[in-house]
């Protein structure tokens, strides 16, 4: 364990001055502020750094452009300038519960991780859509709780995750591909260093997305769980399989419905729309986010399952994937 845990927060950012603005606000609010924040920012036509200007007479405010449009190349540039020990990343959508740094200190000092996830929830500020998505992104019923889970297949992601310096000594910090946090996460475990899940340690993720954005978002997951099964062997499970059966499982009922003129074939997407509707009104309580959150559950299989199978059978990224990493 650390003698002593200093904390870097590391922001990739671009073109999101507003939401600049919500994170470095809830973060003056924290009720522990022994932490230092490093705000990447790439080729962006609206820039952050008036704003990081503002908040530095608050906190502690690194402003760093760096002309390189990749986020996982400006999230290692932060890593660099960081002189804390243990680095923390957010995605500029986020917005921290006052108490999440305490809490996260407080964790890691009972019960030191190398590397540890924390969840993401929603807020009650948030739009309807907003809230649907956080549903169908955490659900048992849609991503099988991994995302949102604490169990042994548990991988922290880059919108609310952290380790220590030494782990990117060792390990290095996140290669330029789709999917990078997940490939981080799985090298890390592979290094032997421990990996643990803080679910206390939550962040309000405030996505601003349209449908078609969450499908192309959740498509390309797809494609990337490709990816991980050629760089990482045996990371493959058959729950990844799932979004792809189910898929392939309701174009199949749907047209068998149609070619034999029989609804009995549609019963089991009624009862699978019921499960998510009662789902999340238990969630939610309110029957609009209900509504709502069928249509996002489908789009989030959807999206995953077809670029799941894109992948699998044209191998295009992975390609790709292969020929950058080799160049480098």
């Amino acid at each position: 364990m650390q003698d002593k845990i200093r904390f870097s927060i590391v922001v990739p950012v671009l073109n999101r001055p507003n939401e600049i603005r919500e994170l470095l606000e809830s973060l003056s609010q924290q009720t522990d502020k022994d932490f230092e924040i490093i705000i990447m920012e790439g080729q962006s036509i609206q820039p952050s750094d008036e704003i990081c200007k503002e908040y530095s007479k608050r906190l502690d405010i690194k402003y760093i452009q760096n002309q390189i449009l990749s986020r996982s190349i400006r999230r290692n540039f932060g890593i660099e300038a960081a002189t804390g020990n243990y680095v923390i990343f957010f995605d500029s959508d986020c917005i921290l519960p006052p108490q999440y740094i305490e809490t996260l200190r407080k964790h890691l000092n009972e019960n030191y991780s190398d590397c540890f996830g924390g969840i993401d929830s929603a807020n009650e500020s948030f739009t309807t859509l907003q809230k649907a998505i956080n549903y169908s992104m955490t659900s048992t019923f849609t991503t099988g709780g991994i995302r949102g889970g604490t169990g042994k297949n548990f991988l922290p992601r880059a919108f609310n995750m952290g380790f220590s310096k030494e782990v990117y000594e060792k390990v290095g910090g996140y290669d330029d591909i789709i999917g990078e946090d997940i490939d981080l996460s799985m090298r890390i475990k592979d290094a032997g260093f421990s990996v643990r899940p803080i679910k206390e340690a939550f962040v309000y993720h405030k996505r601003r997305l349209t449908l078609k954005k969450f499908y192309r978002q959740t498509y390309t997951f797809g494609c990337a769980r490709i990816v991980f099964a050629s760089r990482h062997k045996g990371s493959l499970k058959a729950l990844h399989l799932l979004p792809s059966c189910f898929a392939v499982g309701n174009i199949f009922l749907v047209l068998a419905g149609i070619i034999f003129g029989c609804i009995w074939f549609l019963l089991p997407i009624l009862i699978f729309v019921i499960i998510i509707f009662v789902d999340s009104f238990m969630k939610n309580k309110k029957l609009s986010i209900s509504l709502v959150s069928i249509f996002a559950s489908y789009i989030q299989l959807f999206g995953y399952g077809t670029g799941f199978l894109d992948e699998m059978i044209t191998h295009r990224i992975s390609k790709k994937t292969a020929e950058k990493m080799y160049r480098q």
